[in-house]
């Protein structure tokens, strides 16, 4: 397909997915979101991709939702219905992607642009990045799923400070809090992200059931996690990935493995 307002391109084993509005920082307008949708759809359904870069063109990562013309249009459509029929599907198609997902963030990520960085099973940052819930400074609610993610990230003394402050987190103090899992050099960020890509995209399939089990513990009881890992478990055993990684192991050689 061909899109607009986003790139995406499939390298080897890796979808890199690019936010293209830099003239705007990528803010986010509802066209984008569609697009990336679309996108990340075509990227789980590419029979060789295992792993999904996100990142962002020129110098930000997403200065969040694109406000041009929302406050004087009596016709644009509510802020909470937007969450509803765009952010919303887009977040849950990358909370249950099959295979693990990187996010690279350059520049500016804001609003709902911090959610969509975060989102991301790691996090590398550009030292000239920095992460703001902006939405106390334009009377609004944090969303994308950010009052959901900051708590169980940070803690809630944290989430509330970035929340009612409304101040700059620079990519040091957020490698710091683990809100980001490393800091790159803003030249070395690309290659910092697409090389964690191809680490991930060449680990076994049972990447994918790793962060399934994560993202379910934030909901799950103990004991619903335990019968869930013992599912995941049984269904790793039988892959093909789990039977060449013992046999490497056993014949001391690296694994290569075909995520099947």
């Amino acid at each position: 397909m061909s899109y607009k307002s986003v790139i995406l391109e499939v390298k080897g084993k890796v979808a890199v997915l690019k936010l293209n509005a830099p003239d705007v920082l990528n803010a986010l307008s509802g066209e984008m979101v569609r697009e990336l949708s679309v996108a990340v759809s075509e990227a789980t359904h590419t029979d060789q991709v295992r792993c999904l870069l996100l990142t962002g063109v020129g110098r930000g990562f997403c200065a969040g939702a694109n406000l041009q013309g929302s406050a004087s249009s009596e016709s644009a459509e509510p802020a909470g219905s937007v969450l509803e029929t765009h952010y919303a599907p887009l977040m849950n198609k990358l909370r249950n992607l099959p295979f693990p997902m990187v996010t690279a963030v350059n520049g500016v990520a804001a609003g709902v642009g911090m959610s969509l960085a975060l989102v991301g099973d790691i996090v590398i940052a550009a030292e000239s990045a920095y992460f703001l819930q902006a939405f106390a400074k334009i009377g609004l609610v944090p969303d994308g799923g950010a009052t959901w993610y900051l708590p169980r990230l940070i803690g809630w003394g944290r989430a509330m400070e970035l929340s009612l402050l409304a101040e700059r987190l620079p990519a040091s103090k957020a490698l710091d809090w683990g809100l980001v899992n490393s800091v790159s050099p803003d030249i070395d960020l690309a290659e910092a992200g697409m090389a964690m890509a191809i680490r991930l995209a060449d680990g076994p399939m049972s990447l994918g059931l790793i962060r399934k089990a994560y993202w379910a513990s934030w909901e799950n009881d103990f004991n619903k996690q335990m019968q869930l890992e013992s599912d995941l478990q049984h269904q790793a055993q039988q892959s093909a990935d789990s039977r060449e990684g013992v046999a490497a192991f056993l014949e001391k050689r690296a694994a290569q493995f075909k995520g099947q």
